[in-house]
């Protein structure tokens, strides 16, 4: 299964029943799967069969749907009110003879209110369920070509966050060979402090200076940082290639990779190691940015 975006988007337009239609889907990060819809009046029943069908093709984003009728073919009925009518031509009649107004014309008396009136249209129910069918169908194409733009975007991320996968696994590698971890290292480290703070002559307790050594190697040894490191490597890499709605699971990792990296710098007894550990952080609060648009 292919990993996805949360963001997308997709216009289909089609003409069914005497009626163009065009569907707008634009997608963006969201928690959970939250959809608004803008149906115009009389495509309301549809609402519900429209949620059910987002809901089977996505899992996550905020999805805003708008639906826009650009052209109804049929033509509105027209009422003309003849009694009024008759009327009005009566008294325009006497009051042109009178010399009282000019003739009236054709647009001036169908001004009149009440002169014509437009006749509220119904639609035959079987081409009102056709239009509800075919703008759901409509729907469900410009659906597939949302999650369509969506997958091409999660292909990218998908090798983006493996780029940082690997950076991640290749600054744990050179922590653990970081030479100042070894205990040699230390103790040279430890003895030429206690040098400099007590003058070159003065003679150390190597007995001393070996405890203090282990001590400082104990409290500086972030093996199971590494080893946890490692294995959330691993663990990133076998959901990307797995694919699916994974943005979840690799957000939780991505604060495990942060509470370790964490740890790495708080234990590190050399700028060298501090470096990398820092180095580490950046590389992960990269990755977390990036996977915060997965589904």
């Amino acid at each position: 299964m292919p990993v996805q975006s949360m963001t997308g988007f997709a216009r289909h337009e089609a003409v069914a029943e005497g009626i163009d239609f065009v569907w707008e889907l634009r997608s963006v990060n969201g928690k959970s799967l939250d959809m608004r819809l803008r149906l115009p009046p009389g495509f309301e029943p549809i609402e519900a069969t429209l949620r059910r069908l987002a809901a089977s093709r996505l899992s996550r984003g905020n999805i805003q749907a708008g639906l826009q009728l650009k052209r109804d073919a049929s033509l509105p009925e027209l009422i003309v009110n003849d009694a009024m009518l008759q009327r009005v031509l009566a008294l325009s009649s006497r009051l042109v003879a009178d010399g009282h107004a000019a003739a009236p014309t054709a647009d001036g008396i169908l001004a009149i209110k009440g002169i014509v009136d437009v006749a509220e249209t119904r639609p035959d129910p079987e081409i009102e369920a056709r239009r509800h069918a075919a703008v759901t169908e409509g729907f469900a194409v410009a659906l597939d070509a949302l999650a369509l733009a969506r997958r091409s975007e999660g292909d990218v991320l998908r090798g983006i966050l493996l780029t940082r996968v690997d950076e991640i696994a290749s600054l744990v590698d050179r922590a653990e060979t970081n030479p100042a971890r070894s205990a040699d290292a230390i103790r040279q480290r430890l003895a030429s402090q206690i040098a400099d703070l007590l003058g070159a002559d003065v003679r150390l307790d190597e007995a001393r200076l070996h405890q203090e050594v282990a001590l400082l190697a104990t409290k500086a040894d972030i093996r199971e940082e590494l080893d946890r490191l490692r294995a959330h490597v691993e663990a990133a890499r076998s959901l990307l290639d797995g694919g699916g709605p994974i943005g979840r699971r690799l957000d939780f990792l991505s604060q495990e990779f942060n509470r370790e990296s964490n740890t790495v710098c708080s234990k590190s007894n050399a700028t060298s190691l501090t470096a990398i550990g820092l180095e580490l952080k950046v590389v992960i609060d990269q990755f977390r940015e990036q996977v915060q648009n997965l589904e």
